[in-house]
């Protein structure tokens, strides 16, 4: 059964996107170094690299909220890691979006995550983090939280766990990589 895992780039102070949703900084370790990653000329260190291939070659399917959908043109219809995408959005696929593909849209996040465990097998569920990734946390949905923390502070913005407001306790981190100008963290949701 696929793992579920919230993931997004995200500042010290828990931001993934100032105010503006614009990511500043937050990207700059995905073009700092030498190792080609083979998506958008991203170039970045050693470390970054591998720790990123592993665990974008693991993701089976991606969840992603309307926002981003939006931003990203839902990224064509292929997500950056995986085969499959899954959208959660009260409003409908815009009409004539890529007919082609099979890209299903959710008003449930409950059921997003269970359509995106099935085309995952067992591979990883990444859900976005933001307003949806939150939901998936408070719901129980999530069995790991991943985050590549950048050394920037932005006071304000789109928090990593969206309006989430209740406690939700994480093991220790089982993953901690320094990269150049970014830290990778992985931490098991508490059970």
């Amino acid at each position: 059964m696929a793992t579920v895992m919230t993931h997004a780039v995200v500042s010290a102070d828990g931001f993934i996107a100032d105010d503006n949703d614009e990511v500043g900084p937050l990207f700059d370790w995905y073009f700092n170094g030498d190792v080609p990653l083979d998506f958008m000329d991203m170039k970045m260190s050693q470390a970054s690299y591998d720790y990123t291939r592993p665990m974008w070659d693991s993701i089976g399917a991606t969840i992603m909220g309307r926002r981003l959908f939006d931003q990203t043109n839902g990224w064509e219809a292929q997500p950056p890691a995986g085969e499959h995408l899954v959208v959660v959005s009260h409003r409908p696929k815009p009409e004539g979006w890529h007919p082609e593909k099979d890209v299903p849209f959710f008003d449930d996040i409950g059921a997003a995550v269970a359509e995106a465990r099935d085309r995952a097998g067992d591979g990883v569920v990444a859900v976005c983090a933001g307003d949806v990734g939150g939901q998936a946390v408070a719901l129980g949905l999530v069995d790991e939280v991943a985050m590549d923390v950048v050394p920037v502070v932005f006071g304000s913005g789109r928090r990593y766990f969206g309006p989430i407001e209740t406690q939700h306790l994480l093991e220790d981190p089982h993953v901690v990589v320094q990269g150049n100008r970014v830290l990778h963290l992985r931490f098991r949701v508490r059970r």
